[in-house]
C-alpha cells in the first residue's frame, strides 16, 4: 500500500468495446462475458477475465487498461494479486513440513522458529501454531486495520508514503501493538500479520527468502513467465495496465487516481505478487492437481475451517458452494491498492476462472456473478 508516480487523478476515456473471446467459441461464455460487462457498467475502469476448461482457453475483457489512451486490456496484461500471493507462500511452507530436512511441522508454534518475537499485549507465539497463520485462527490482529497504518496508505496521504515500504519486523509489530481478538484456535478471522510471520518462518527454515523459495519451488517448475515478488521494486512489469483508486475514500463520487506504483514491502508476503490470469490458472489448477504437494499435505491445505454458507477456509485456499447451481469451487480473492482479483477452481482443477479488475472499489457481488455465470452457465 505505497506506491509511485505523480499523484495525478485519472482522466475518463470513452470505455473500449468489449474484447470477447480469443480461444473458443464465444456464445459459449457469453453469461461470462455479459457479467464482465456489468462490472464495469458498476464504475470499474476495465476487467480481464480467463477461463481454462478441458483444454479450452478462453479470454474475456471489458473496458479499457487506461484511462488516458483509452488502450483496452489484454488477455497478457499484469497486475497485482494481493492476497492470492497466501496461497503461494501456504503451499511453499506445506513443501517444507513434506521435507524431513527442514524438521517443520505445521504444528509447530510460531515460538519455535521465531522465538520471542511474538509477544505483548496478551499475544504469545508459544501457543500459536503455524497451522493456526496459515487457516487464519491465530487470533492475531491484522496489521493493515490499524489506525496509524490506515492513516498513512488511505486517502491522498498515500502519495507522501507510497514509496516508504515497511519490514516484516515493522508490520508484525504493527500487529501486536494490538491484542488478540480471540485465544488461538478458538476463532476465525482474516489477519495479513498472519501471512508476514509466515514469510519469516520460511526464511528461517530455509535461510533463504521466502520470495527466493516461491520463485524456486512454484513459479520457474510452473513456467510461470509473467509471475514475479517484486520485493521494494514500486514497478508492474510489463504489459500492463493502469492500477486505479479511490484511495478509500467512502464516497462513490470521490475522485480516481492511478496507483499503478507503490512499494508493495507493506503487503510483504500477505500479498505482493504481481501475475497474469494465464499464471494464475496454471498455479491454481497444479495446486489442485496435486503437482505441488504430496498427498499429507494436500489434504492439509484442503481441509477447510468451516466459515457458514457454504464457505471454509484451507491453509491459504477458499472454497465456496455457489448458490447458483451447487458446484463447490476453491480458490481465493484479493484487494491490493488499484487491483481485485478473484480465482476460482472446480476440485479436480479441470475448470479455472481468473479475473482482475484495474479498481479497488465497487460491488463485489457483480464479481460474485461473474464467477456464477462461468461455473454454473
Amino acid at each position: 500500500m505505497a506506491g509511485a508516480v505523480a499523484a495525478t487523478a485519472a482522466v475518463p476515456a470513452p470505455a473500449a468495446p468489449r474484447a470477447g473471446s480469443y480461444h473458443s467459441a464465444r456464445s459459449t461464455h457469453s453469461a461470462t462475458q455479459d457479467a464482465l460487462d456489468a462490472i464495469v457498467r458498476g464504475g470499474t475502469p476495465g476487467v480481464l477475465a480467463r477461463s481454462d476448461r478441458a483444454g479450452e482457453v478462453w479470454n474475456g475483457t471489458s473496458g479499457v487498461a487506461d484511462l488516458r489512451t483509452g488502450r483496452p486490456r489484454l488477455p497478457q496484461d499484469r497486475f497485482r494479486v494481493g492476497s492470492l500471493t497466501k496461497t503461494f507462500v501456504a503451499t511453499v511452507l506445506l513443501q517444507l513440513a513434506a521435507e524431513p530436512a527442514y524438521g517443520l511441522s505445521i504444528d509447530d508454534t510460531v515460538d519455535t522458529w521465531l522465538p520471542g518475537l511474538v509477544r505483548g499485549n496478551g499475544n504469545d507465539g508459544r501457543r500459536i501454531t503455524l497451522r493456526q497463520l496459515l487457516q487464519h485462527t491465530s487470533g492475531l490482529y491484522d496489521y493493515i486495520d490499524d489506525p496509524a497504518f490506515r492513516a498513512k496508505f488511505t486517502g491522498t496521504a498515500f502519495f507522501a508514503h507510497r514509496y516508504d515500504g515497511a519490514t516484516p519486523e515493522a508490520l508484525v509489530r504493527t500487529g501486536l501493538a494490538h491484542g488478540p481478538l480471540f485465544a488461538p484456535g478458538k476463532g476465525w478471522s482474516y489477519s495479513n500479520t498472519n501471512y508476514i510471520l509466515a514469510g519469516m518462518v520460511i526464511e528461517k527454515a530455509t535461510g533463504n527468502s521466502y520470495a527466493s523459495e516461491v520463485e524456486r519451488r512454484i513459479i520457474r517448475p510452473l513456467g510461470l513467465r509473467g509471475t514475479t515478488v517484486p520485493g521494494t521494486s514500486s514497478s508492474v512489469p510489463g504489459p500492463h495496465g493502469r492500477h486505479y483508486s479511490k484511495l478509500y475514500v467512502n464516497d462513490p463520487a470521490a475522485r480516481t487516481y492511478d496507483v499503478t506504483d507503490f512499494n508493495p514491502s507493506v503487503s510483504g508476503a500477505s500479498g505482493e505478487i504481481i501475475s497474469t490470469t494465464r499464471d494464475l490458472n496454471v498455479f491454481i489448477r497444479a495446486l489442485l492437481r496435486g503437482k505441488l504437494l504430496p498427498p499429507a499435505q494436500q489434504k492439509e491445505m484442503f481441509t477447510g475451517h468451516d466459515l457458514g454458507g457454504g464457505r471454509s477456509y484451507g491453509l491459504g485456499i477458499r472454497s465456496q458452494t455457489l448458490k447458483a447451481c451447487g458446484v463447490k469451487v476453491w480458490g481465493h480473492s484479493s484487494e491490493i491498492p488499484g487491483s481485485l482479483t478473484r480465482t476460482a477452481a472446480t476440485a479436480d482443477g479441470e475448470h479455472v476462472l481468473t479475473l482482475n479488475r484495474n479498481s479497488d472499489w465497487g460491488d463485489q457481488t457483480l464479481e460474485q456473478a461473474a464467477v456464477e455465470a462461468e461455473f454454473c452457465r
